[in-house]
């Protein structure tokens, strides 16, 4: 790949003041090893991913044959545009030894922007658009997020930077040599927790009753996601709380609607026959982070930190602001999508469908 400097450099400058909260280069790095704690050193899933092509990779068929370096990234995401050809690099570099794959994450993301990304940006790796899937099974936090897998199939690195860390992981992987927990430079931090609710095994869509899950907010109190008493609906507002500032340059579309969502939200949530709950994305946040959103705007519903994405899985939302309504009976009555959110009109028609 060949991206002009100039141009490169134009790019950057226009959109670096839009960096999430943790866009520092140390904050993201050690997001990443936080999120790698659970997977150094053991076998990596044997998911079979589809390329934006419609070919088929079978990791399950790769491992042991291949090392595998897996780059998570997004295109409104200026620090893996920034990385880009060091990616390209290793891909152009990469021999019979070892399998380079691109995977958006698909939050916020669609197959158009992908394919024109693709375009702008002359990548020729395999792309692949995730649905929640790949990004559950390597606990995705930031973007990019690197991941290394050595040719005996085992998870060797996971990290953020574009480094030499990097690099002396993708050669320990493709040689065998070096000890994987030395490589990946692991901290301390622990896994995300459950909140209270159990893995995805299925997908919520409306009209289906749903589990008794008590997420627990940044305030640590465990809230149902429906009314316990069977008397009021619950709102959930599937948010980000960097969406408003970080998206203006690169989605100003999406950005309105996070900003109209909040907006609504605010005026509303002081009707009490109806029950609201925030819930923020992992990605590229932290509790402070949400609660800094909180205090910066006023926000007055309760929030939840989907650190692990189980909720967000659940229920297939891979764009904020997505808003869902559930029935006193813990039924899942209606969904609200970005694409449904122009005038946030809709959020005013959920509320006025209590009983």
């Amino acid at each position: 790949m060949i991206v002009r400097a100039a141009t490169r450099s134009a790019i950057l400058l226009a959109l670096a003041w839009t960096m999430p909260p943790l866009a520092a280069q140390a904050g993201g790095q050690e997001m990443a090893w936080q999120a790698g704690q659970d997977l150094i050193g053991k076998p990596a899933p044997p998911l079979v991913l589809k390329t934006i092509d419609g070919a088929s990779i079978d990791l399950g068929r790769v491992y042991g044959k291949q090392a595998v370096y897996l780059k998570f990234w997004a295109t409104w995401c200026v620090p893996c545009r920034e990385q880009m050809p060091h990616f390209e690099r290793a891909y152009e570099s990469a021999g019979p030894d070892l399998a380079v794959i691109a995977i958006d994450t698909g939050f916020n993301d669609s197959l158009d922007e992908v394919l024109q990304y693709r375009e702008r940006l002359h990548i020729k790796m395999p792309i692949v658009l995730d649905d929640g899937a790949a990004g559950a099974a390597f606990n995705l936090r930031v973007t990019p997020q690197h991941v290394v897998i050595g040719r005996d199939g085992r998870i060797q690195y996971v990290g953020h930077l574009a480094d030499a860390r990097l690099d002396a992981a993708l050669l320990a992987a493709r040689t065998g040599r070096a000890d994987a927990t030395s490589v990946a430079g692991a901290s301390a931090a622990g896994a995300a927790s459950t909140q209270g609710y159990p893995p995805v095994r299925v997908r919520y869509r409306p009209g289906d009753t749903l589990p008794k899950w008590t997420p627990t907010t940044i305030d640590g109190m465990r809230v149902p996601l429906a009314d316990p008493d069977l008397r009021r609906p619950t709102l959930l507002i599937f948010l980000s709380p960097w969406c408003e500032s970080y998206l203006a340059t690169t989605r100003p579309a999406l950005s309105q609607n996070c900003r109209l969502m909040r907006e609504r939200v605010d005026a509303l949530s002081a009707e009490t026959s109806v029950r609201w709950l925030g819930i923020a994305s992992g990605l590229w946040a932290t509790e402070t982070d949400l609660a800094d959103y909180r205090k910066e705007h006023g926000v007055r519903m309760p929030l939840v930190l989907d650190a692990s994405g189980r909720l967000f899985r659940a229920f297939e939302v891979m764009q904020v602001p997505t808003v869902l309504l559930i029935g006193p009976d813990g039924r899942l009555e209606r969904r609200i999508d970005p694409k449904d959110f122009e005038t946030a009109a809709a959020l005013h028609a959920a509320v006025d469908t209590k009983p």
